[in-house]
């Protein structure tokens, strides 16, 4: 059996992410369940019939960000890993090292951005109907890193005016970095990728001085989710979220999808591997035999990719599930939308209530 084909209002989404990126000052979203690090680092992507195509809409925002100098101006003095550094002028060519800033930097409005991906460049995200408003507008985007290593000839033959780092996941060549241009080094305890995308965008704006882009994303997410919730709140069966990798399957878990189940008042099955997650088989997965099932491929765009679960398919134990059962399988792109960042996580709420709101 084949996972259950919703239509999704393209159109429709794609000018609320192009309005979500409007108004834009010129000051102007991956770690993952289960282990958070291990399964939600992006992987590859395909494609599945009858997938959940949750048109673009990254919300229009605010919540506080702390307006470190006057907002616009420079030059203005911060805060990093390191102690602190003034940034004299507005940075036209930045570069960003970590491969888990990509979702949120991409919010921002720069005449040139260089990225160092997860994966290949044909795997990403970039190329996905989220990404396009995001990507297409930038003049310029070099990618200076694949496979999580950074392409230190490539980034200098960028020639960044900035260039922004993690103090944990670019430990290892904070030195080169700052032989090349002037770097920001983010603490990623305090500014976490993983757990809260709004502290990172939050610390963008305050580099690039674009502090009202950030605050209206961010209000415009939180104003996602409540609307999502509000229509979702007479919803009483249980929702489960699995990662498809080509040999692994992971039931991701309450504490890292605390957004959706949360933000979006979804009820988790009664299992003891819910909040924290876990790799899961389809034996496990029909002790936990959630009302509704979301199938997060990490292969979506790329057919050519196998998926574990089509293995299961058609599958005695499958057909037993009660999702399977009563038509409540649904196929979202899982490194979106299980990611960690602002656009992936507008896309899954989009994704998930588009898929439960019938």
């Amino acid at each position: 059996m084949r996972i259950k084909l919703l239509a999704m209002s393209a159109c429709l989404g794609l000018i609320l992410l192009l309005g979500a990126c409007s108004g834009q000052d010129n000051s102007n979203s991956s770690a993952p369940a289960g282990s958070n690090a291990v399964q939600a680092s992006p992987g590859a992507v395909q494609s599945s019939p009858g997938a959940v195509q949750a048109s673009p809409s990254p919300a229009q925002e605010p919540a506080s960000a702390a307006p470190s100098p006057q907002a616009g101006a420079f030059p203005r003095t911060i805060k990093d890993a390191n102690g602190e550094l003034t940034i004299k002028e507005a940075p036209k060519k930045v570069a960003v090292v970590h491969w888990g800033y990509g979702d949120a930097i991409l919010l921002f409005d720069l005449p040139s951005l260089a990225l160092a991906l997860p994966f290949t460049e044909k795997q990403s995200v970039l190329h996905t109907d989220s990404y396009k408003p995001y990507v297409d507008r930038l003049p310029e985007l070099r990618i200076i890193g694949e496979n999580t290593l950074v392409n230190l000839e490539a980034l200098l033959a960028y020639e960044p005016d900035l260039i922004i780092a993690g103090n944990a996941i670019n430990k290892d060549i904070q030195a080169e970095l700052k032989k090349i241009a002037q770097t920001v080094v983010i603490d990623e305890q305090t500014t976490d990728v993983w757990s809260d995308w709004a502290s990172v965008v939050t610390k963008f704006s305050e580099i690039l001085g674009q502090e009202e882009t950030a605050k209206r994303f961010i209000a415009g997410y939180q104003a996602q989710l409540q609307a999502a919730k509000e229509k979702l709140a007479d919803l009483d069966e249980t929702v489960a979220f699995v990662q498809v990798r080509e040999n692994a399957v992971w039931l991701q878990g309450t504490q890292y999808l605390k957004h959706y189940y949360e933000g979006m008042g979804l009820k988790p099955p009664a299992s003891g591997d819910m909040e924290k997650g876990a790799q899961i088989s389809l034996e496990g997965l029909s002790v936990v035999n959630p009302d509704h099932l979301f199938l997060g491929y990490f292969n979506y765009s790329d057919k050519s990719i196998p998926a574990l679960t089509d293995q299961w398919e058609g599958t005695a134990v499958w057909n037993m599930l009660k999702a399977v059962q009563n038509k409540h399988v649904y196929g979202i792109n899982g490194e979106l939308a299980l990611g960690y960042g602002p656009i992936g996580n507008s896309y899954g709420v989009q994704a998930i209530l588009e898929a439960l709101d019938h």
